[in-house]
């Protein structure tokens, strides 16, 4: 059984920064890529960002500059440092690893976490 558990999410006022963690468990042979993506009330899911085990990296073009996308391969664990926050940016934000548990790659998808820019 493979489980990501992100944590992190909360209310901000617009300006302000929140980090986001996620967490892989279980029977994990390797963590391919993994990722950070959104889902805004009446909205599709959209890739907030993405980063391989290489280590590169990609960004939605909404967030380039304020997002930052790291990972800790050692304890299988992405972040997501979000800074200087919009009331646009609101929405539930869904951890998403491409991994092997022992059966072939497949796409794994955390549980969200909702993040809430207001005054």
């Amino acid at each position: 059984q493979v489980q990501l558990v992100e944590s992190g999410g909360g209310l901000v006022q617009p300006g302000g920064s929140l980090r986001l963690s996620c967490v892989a468990s279980g029977s994990i042979v390797r963590i391919f890529a993994m990722g950070w993506y959104r889902q805004a009330p009446g909205k599709q899911r959209e890739l907030v960002a993405g980063i391989t085990s290489g280590g590169s990296t990609n960004y939605a073009d909404s967030v380039k500059g304020r997002f930052t996308i790291s990972r800790d391969n050692a304890k299988n664990t992405v972040y997501l440092q979000m800074n200087a926050l919009k009331p646009g940016d609101t929405a539930v934000y869904y951890c998403n690893a491409r991994l092997d548990a022992g059966s072939g790659p497949y796409t794994y998808w955390g549980q969200g976490t909702q993040v809430t820019v207001s005054s």
